[in-house]
């Protein structure tokens, strides 16, 4: 009688859990640059707040480098690629300005935040080894801001931890379990997705910018080397495999290479020196 009681005052809070979830998935859609359909709870305004606030966290914690040529490099490569956003429509609205700064740290990473941030570590540099190769990593993270992957990852989660609950009262399992089978089935491919996405964006970005775009397959190639093999199973990273990246960004080539030879023509010639 007690199981049978718990389960009769469960279904009406999971009903309305899922209800207030298909609300969600019908009333707060977007689109993606590329056609795709997004999911936004949160307004431009909320998230460029929450990159701007984890910005200034971040400088607290890492150290900027001290090597004032280096950042005049990356400075420079992500000055070219900003200066070319206004020419490309986006669905979001568009930081006025960037802030710029090269972190000294090992890994081998950079990022973009909503607000106009970015950050590039050093050991980075030592893998993308020319001015085009960083300003694909550059174009790259740009564009999940100006795609609206930082707003849309945040909806989605919360979505997916509304889910999770809706799920464990009715069918009784419990939410650890259903969490791992949510990351791995939902949150980890849209993920994917977003890598993707963001991979063809830079590549349009960083050709109009006048880099070659030829060095994003390069730089790839790179990061290939670089892991060793120690890369994880597709099915559970977060990102495409290398080669998988290696082979969209190698099937865009031909739609962005006028674009680059075009920028080229009007002058549009970075000059980045490290």
């Amino acid at each position: 009688m007690k199981n049978n009681k718990t389960k009769k005052s469960e279904m009406p809070m999971s009903r309305i859990a899922l209800s207030l979830t298909l609300l969600a998935l019908i009333t707060a859609c977007a689109t993606s640059p590329l056609g795709r359909r997004q999911l936004k709870l949160v307004s431009d305004s909320e998230i460029s707040q929450m990159g701007v606030s984890s910005f200034t966290e971040l400088k607290q914690k890492t150290p900027a480098t001290k090597n004032s040529t280096e950042a005049a490099y990356v400075q420079c490569v992500a000055g070219a690629i900003t200066r070319t956003i206004p020419q490309m429509q986006w669905h979001v609205a568009v930081p006025t300005s960037w802030e710029v700064v090269t972190f000294e740290s090992k890994d081998v990473n950079a990022f973009a935040l909503p607000g106009g941030k970015i950050g590039v570590y050093t050991g980075l540099l030592k893998v993308a080894t020319t001015q085009d190769q960083l300003a694909a990593v550059i174009g790259h993270e740009v564009s999940h801001v100006l795609a609206g992957h930082s707003a849309e990852r945040v909806s989605s989660d919360a979505v997916g931890s509304l889910g999770t609950a809706v799920a464990s009262a009715y069918t009784g399992i419990d939410t650890k379990s259903l969490s791992a089978v949510t990351q791995t089935l939902f949150l980890l491919p849209y993920s994917r997705t977003h890598e993707t996405e963001a991979d063809l964006l830079g590549l349009d970005l960083m050709s109009r910018a006048g880099f070659d775009p030829n060095q994003a397959v390069a730089l790839w190639q790179n990061m290939a080397a670089a892991s060793n093999g120690q890369a994880p199973p597709q099915m559970l990273s977060t990102h495409p495999s290398n080669q998988t990246r290696i082979h969209d960004l190698s099937a865009r080539l031909p739609q962005d290479l006028p674009i680059y030879r075009q920028a080229q023509a009007s002058g549009q010639r970075p000059n980045c020196k490290r």
